[in-house]
């Protein structure tokens, strides 16, 4: 009996460690998307961003922010950090890293190309020790209240399978903050109204990265169970539909740019994430298409109605299609939908607008303190070169302009 709990311990150590590594292959993912939708010169710094976001993190997640989401410290000898069950709380641990650090890994596409390097690094720790596992420890731990008072009001608290709240609009909300504290880069808008778009620098990149997003979000979704005994096909049938769906209404909407296309197949799955365990298959290819749609439809409302320079547009990508995936999962989760049942609709969107304000206002108190006191923007000459050159002293392609 004591060799079948250890095979079964091993088991879910083996199953959450895979799907750790397929969420840490995801920020290459975002890495790449963000090289290649950003221009040549700040190619470099996009790369350097979210490997060093995700080093700084994960020390200030180990000390601190794991403390505020589950109570769970490190500072104990390596045999007992181990236990018995093979070590599952450790990589327990990293997984859920994966999540946190995918913060501050959205939050770099929306301020590319104009924030300072070493501020932007001390915000993304900030918001990882603060801001993102309150948020987390409320909804994934039932800490404060909050999901039972939910429950104990509307009948169910709040459904989050797989983060499209707790990681997805929490970043995009949070990273429009970082946007409005930064303003829009050189030349993007004109005084009199005008508007100069910049292109995409690399589609096969930005293309790259979106495929990489793609692949590890079933380590996202489905290893959102956290053991093998509560794996769910659903969960993976789910994300699939979901993501054909953004890239079918994202196609239509955008008129078949690349970018939408690559970009709209990301916002079908942020939108299933908090459902995915829930819906119809079929509800799931309604909830990812209208997520392609509404990104495609925001993206422009974002950047040319409203003048909010996002380079990446991950407020509407992450920000409202994770806000679309929280109150859908009330609405497709229901029987009389063809879901699994178990929510409640007034619960999913006020499990929804709190994690949008906590983001948006514990985003602005960041930003804003961290501009305040060591400032956060690129000077105008150090933006005109890009921050390649300007912080990390090398160009993408360096060999293309010094010679051998």
């Amino acid at each position: 009996m004591e060799g079948v709990t250890e095979l079964a311990a091993g088991a879910d150590v083996l199953f959450l460690m895979l799907g750790a590594v397929m969420v840490l292959a995801m920020h290459g993912g975002f890495a790449f998307l963000e090289v290649g939708t950003v221009r040549h010169k700040n190619q470099v710094n996009a790369l350097v961003k979210i490997l060093s976001d995700w080093s700084v993190c994960t020390v200030v997640y180990m000390v601190v922010g794991y403390q505020v989401a589950y109570g769970v410290g490190f500072f104990a000898p390596a045999a007992d950090l181990l236990g018995a069950d093979k070590g599952l709380g450790l990589v327990k641990f990293f997984f859920l890293l994966a999540f946190a650090a995918a913060i501050p890994a959205i939050i770099s596409g929306g301020i590319a190309e104009r924030a300072r390097f070493w501020p932007q690094v001390l915000a993304a720790g900030l918001l990882v020790a603060t801001i993102y596992p309150l948020f987390e420890g409320v909804i994934w731990n039932g800490n404060l209240g909050f999901q039972g008072w939910l429950k104990g009001t509307f009948g169910a608290a709040f459904h989050d399978f797989a983060g499209s709240v707790v990681v997805h609009a929490v970043g995009g909300w949070l990273a429009l903050a970082g946007v409005m504290v930064l303003g829009p880069r050189l030349g993007r808008y004109t005084a009199t109204g005008g508007s100069h778009p910049f292109p995409p620098s690399n589609i096969p990149f930005l293309a790259l990265g979106s495929w990489m997003l793609i692949v590890g979000w079933f380590g996202f979704n489905v290893m959102s169970a956290q053991s093998v005994q509560g794996i769910s096909g659903l969960v993976a049938m789910n994300s699939l539909l979901a993501m054909v769906g953004g890239v079918l209404a994202a196609l239509v909407a955008g008129k078949a740019d690349p970018g939408f296309a690559h970009n709209g197949a990301l916002a079908g799955l942020v939108a299933i994430c908090a459902g995915s365990d829930l819906v119809h298959p079929f509800g799931a290819l309604v909830i990812g298409a209208i997520g392609g749609a509404l990104f495609v439809y925001m993206f422009h409302v974002t950047q040319e109605r409203l003048r909010i320079d996002d380079v990446l547009g991950v407020w509407p990508l992450h920000g409202l299609a994770g806000a679309w995936g929280g109150v859908a999962c009330g609405i497709f989760g229901a029987e009389a939908l063809g879901g699994l049942g178990g929510v409640n609709l007034l619960s999913q969107i006020v499990g929804t607008l709190a994690g949008v304000a906590l983001a948006l206002v514990g985003g602005l108190v960041v930003y804003k303190a961290v501009d305040l006191t060591i400032g956060i923007r690129l000077s105008e000459e150090d933006e005109y070169r890009g921050a390649d050159l300007a912080v990390h002293k090398i160009g993408a392609n360096p060999e293309e302009r010094h010679g051998p």
